[in-house]
């Protein structure tokens, strides 16, 4: 309930004394006095405060005499007159001496002066009472209105609203005048609530019958149309879009038909111009729905009709606009022309049709924005901040085509002079930035270096000469020597990057020449790049890391390999831990690249020994790192790559390189840490490095056929003696997964037989094979060629041999099928050993005898062809003979013997049997011959 329609009941007293009508009047009337007297400056809220007080207390008194209305009627249009008096005085005083809250407490005292009027009530002899007083709450409110305070704005515009509905509908015209602005009023509040809009839509639909015959009635109506349709159209939704073209036809519609019925020429005039700014709107609202055609139609309606805005700047623009959304580039350009050529249209709304049209076709009407753009820069003051604008719509939404356009209107001679201009610095800047980063930059990473090396080039222009431009210039020098060495124009690159040397000489450019020189395929160019690049002030060790990828990526191993040194040298030099880690990394990749270039394996070779001796001087730990993490994998790529390099030189005869890889790989695997069982888990294949190493010396030295220096052969046995301590660690232990190889065993007994010959330790030498034959390796035809080696040579062992032969011919007799054709050798071998062998005559004969013997019982119950003939034929006939030395020496009995061994060997052999014959009949002979020497030697 408002508080002027609170009642008291009559008799109310304050302060236990009767207040009469008259006195509270009076009271009002002091207050408006004293808004009378006062200025906007001064103005304050107590005196609206006391006249809302005092109208609070009349208002509980009973109903007014017609007097006291009469008087209340003159009070509120003093106070109305002197609040338009303060307002006027406001109006035309400087803005800083009226308090901001002036205009809310004049729009206060305006509502106390609408309150009074409308408590007096209607008076006898005062024509349009209700209507007087609705015009004041519609003008408070309009007041409130304009200062956002809707709620109030609306509350008087219902008061008004109220009283106005007492007026006849046929009354006079200054009624419906009334009755339109009040409708007009109220929706503009309405309006402001987003459910208040269908009650201004329908006021404005309720205002159209109030307007009929009169043209500024009509213009009133429309501009608040056109008002609520541009609000819509700000918020720049595209749900709105279509109500606002709504609100604006019907704007339309009635300037229209305002101005059929217009009499005077300033009617027709402002309803013209209304007319052609909703047509302005409209074509705006069609754009912003995309409905391009409507904007073609709204911009042809303008050019149509005189006088109707036709000539307004924005005319073009706007038939530009639609256009472009059509797709009729041509059409588009040809406005675009239209408006560079009218001197009327300012050139700020020609850049911006610049601006637009370069943005959405730049790539198709290249020469007619370029031509409008340097049209204007002639035409009009275009500053450099205008040209920065034009190229950056140009680039907006990328691609070389837009690019090469940005570049060319940045290249234009008179769009450079624009930045030459003192001031221009921000701007030049601003130009360099969007030409280097918004183009350049983003075409460089899209990889097309053809359009980028474009624009770093024009981006130059824009570049100072003071030392701040030096460095900036260099920078692009460099980034242009990219450009070409992805274009694979090397000398471009060599021209640009040498520039770059001239003005910031460093390491950056250093390495652009380095990588220059990779890509002309110069080695030894980009070899000694790599030297002065370590000569630089700033170099940093990390630039030989990144050439020594750069060399790997151009397949230039060389030099890759020689970056990787470089590094490889100051990593040495270098105490810090992560620099050690580092160096392992350097060493392995160096050698991994020298694997992959032939005939390179001396200078694997020195890599090895090179992690060998940081290895010793390290410690395995410091330089591989923890064994139980990187550091095992990494120590055992090394001894792998050893073992693996060792193995292939001695494929390719090599012996000499492949027993140092071999030594080298011995040492790494004997610093693998133990395992869980307390062996060290290399050391078995450190075992078998030294094996291998030692026989590599040892063929190296046949291959050469030079003989092992003293030095060597002490090295050589020196490398054995440690395998061996290794071999009978393993052999002792007897784990499960041992992963030595018998052919290691007798290879390590092999070398180690032939090593103890050339120091003349025979008795060491059947040792060793005594120790061979005691392992669980010793097999029948390793001890044969054992026995073979030691029974051949200048170097022969005939004990050593007859070890070797003897068990191998038990080891092989004793097999399920023994190889006669071995056991024959071996008999063989025997015989000649029995004769070599150190001692009398009388125990070599005895030896060989014994010999002939056994294998006179081997061959006895064999079936035929089961043991070579040739051999039996062999031991028959050596047999036979033997006894023809015997003869002369006339020793008879021994000649006796022998003869009849090969008889009896003779007889086991049918292919012998001719022999046989022959045989029996000398032994006989011989026999005979004896027994008469005997007879005579008795007589």
């Amino acid at each position: 309930m408002r508080i002027l329609e609170i009642r008291t009941p009559a008799g109310d007293t304050t302060g236990g004394s009767i207040v009469t009508h008259g006195e509270i009047i009076d009271a009002i009337e002091s207050s408006i006095h004293q808004v009378e007297l006062l200025s906007p400056k001064n103005l304050q809220p107590e005196l609206s405060v006391a006249l809302r007080s005092s109208l609070s207390r009349l208002s509980s008194l009973p109903p007014l005499p017609e007097p006291a209305k009469l008087r209340l009627w003159k009070l509120s249009y003093r106070l109305w007159n002197a609040c338009v008096d303060l307002a006027n005085t406001a109006g035309h005083s400087d803005s800083d001496c009226v308090s901001p809250s002036f205009y809310e407490e004049h729009a206060m005292l305006r509502q106390v002066a609408a309150d009074l009027i409308t408590f007096a009530g209607s008076i006898p002899g005062v024509p349009s009472a209700d209507l007087k007083s609705a015009s004041f709450l519609q003008k408070t409110g309009v007041l409130w209105h304009g200062l956002r305070r809707f709620d109030l704005a609306s509350a008087c515009f219902d008061r008004a609203a109220e009283l106005a509905s007492k007026i006849e509908p046929a009354s006079s015209e200054e009624d419906r005048r009334f009755l339109l602005d009040l409708n007009v009023s109220r929706a503009a509040t309405a309006f402001e609530s987003p459910s208040g809009r269908v009650l201004a839509l329908a006021l404005l639909g309720r205002s159209k019958k109030l307007v009929a015959g009169d043209p500024e009635k009509h213009r009133l109506l429309a501009e608040q149309y056109f008002s609520f349709g541009k609000q819509l159209l700000a918020r720049d939704q595209s749900s709105e879009a279509e109500e606002s073209i709504k609100l604006l036809n019907e704007a339309l519609d009635l300037s229209e038909r305002g101005m059929k019925i217009a009499e005077s020429e300033n009617e027709a005039a402002s309803l013209k111009d209304l007319r052609a700014k909703t047509l302005r709107f409209m074509a705006a609202a069609h754009l912003q729905s995309e409905g391009y055609e409507d904007v073609l139609r709204c911009v042809k309606a303008m050019s149509e009709t005189v006088g109707g805005g036709g000539d307004h700047p924005s005319l073009g623009f706007l038939a530009m606009k639609g256009y472009l959304g059509l797709g009729r580039y041509d059409e588009a350009e040809n406005e675009l022309m239209q408006m560079a050529g009218n001197c009327r249209i300012p050139a700020e709304v020609c850049l911006s049709a610049v601006e637009v049209f370069m943005k959405e076709a730049a790539e198709i009407g290249v020469e007619g924005a370029k031509a409008v753009f340097m049209g204007l820069v002639e035409r009009c003051a275009v500053c450099p901040s205008d040209a920065v604008r034009i190229v950056e719509r140009v680039l907006v939404g990328g691609g070389a085509v837009r690019a090469r356009l940005a570049a060319e209107l940045a290249s234009e001679e008179r769009v450079v002079a624009l930045f030459r201009e003192n001031g221009a610095g921000k701007d030049r800047a601003v130009m360099h930035a969007f030409l280097w980063n918004q183009s350049g930059a983003d075409l460089f990473r899209c990889k097309d270096y053809k359009t980028s090396s474009l624009m770093f080039e024009k981006s130059m222009l824009y570049i100072p000469y003071d030392a701040e431009g030096r460095n900036l210039r260099a920078k692009c020098f460099r980034v242009l020597c990219l450009c070409y060495l992805a274009l694979s124009q090397c000398d471009r690159a060599q021209e640009y990057i040498n520039e770059a040397d001239k003005l910031e000489p460093g390491i950056v450019s250093a390495f652009l020449k380095f990588k220059v020189n990779l890509e002309k395929k110069d080695d030894d160019g980009a070899i000694a790049q790599i030297q002065s690049m370590t000569k630089c002030i700033d170099f940093d060790p990390q630039f030989l890391t990144l050439a020594s990828h750069e060399a790997v990526a151009c397949k230039a191993l060389t030099v890759a390999v020689f970056a990787l040194s470089e590094l490889l040298n100051r990593c040495t030099s270098s105490s810090s831990s992560s620099s050690d880690m580092r160096e392992v990394s350097i060493l392995r990749n160096a050698l991994v690249l020298l694997l992959r270039l032939p005939e390179r394996e001396q200078d694997a070779l020195v890599l090895l020994r090179r992690a060998r001796d940081r290895m010793a001087e390290l410690g395995a730990e410091r330089l591989f790192g923890n064994q139980k993490d990187t550091g095992g994998r990494e120590l055992k790529w090394f001894a792998n790559h050893a073992w693996n390099m060792g193995m292939k030189a001695g494929k390719d005869r090599c012996y000499a390189k492949s027993a140092e890889f071999l030594d080298l790989a011995s040492e790494f695997y004997c610093a693998i840490e133990n395992g869980d069982d307390g062996m060290a888990d290399g050391e078995e294949m450190a075992c078998k490095s030294l094996i291998l190493a030692v026989s590599g010396m040892l063929n190296a030295e046949k291959e050469s056929k030079l003989a092992m220096a003293d030095c060597d052969v002490r090295k050589a046995l020196f490398l054995l003696d440690k395998a061996g301590k290794i071999l009978s660690a393993i052999l002792n232990k007897q784990f499960a997964e041992s992963t030595i190889e018998a052919n290691f065993v007798f290879l390590y007994t092999f070398n180690n037989f032939e090593l103890r010959g050339r120091i003349n330790d025979p008795s060491s030498q059947v040792q060793a094979i005594q120790s061979y034959i005691n392992t669980k390796f010793c097999i029948a035809k390793h001890l044969l060629q054992l026995g073979l080696h030691a029974a051949d040579g200048a170097l022969a062992n005939p004990e050593a041999a007859k070890l070797a032969l003897t068990t191998c011919l038990k080891i092989d007799l004793t097999s399920p099928s023994p190889d006669y054709r071995t056991v024959a050798l071996i008999l063989r071998k025997l015989i000649g050993v029995s004769i070599s062998r150190n001692g009398s005559r009388e125990e070599a004969e005895a030896a060989a005898m014994e010999i002939y013997q056994q294998a006179h019982q081997i061959i006895v119950g064999l079936q035929g062809g089961e043991y070579p003939v040739e051999e039996v034929k062999w031991l028959s006939t050596t047999a036979w003979n033997r006894s023809g030395m015997h003869v002369k020496l006339g020793r008879f009995t021994a000649a006796q013997k022998w003869m009849k061994m090969g008889l009896h060997l003779a007889k086991l052999v049918p292919e012998m049997e001719a022999y046989a014959v022959s045989m029996i009949q000398c032994l006989a002979q011989f026999e005979k011959t004896e027994a008469g020497s005997m007879e005579r030697g008795s007589a």
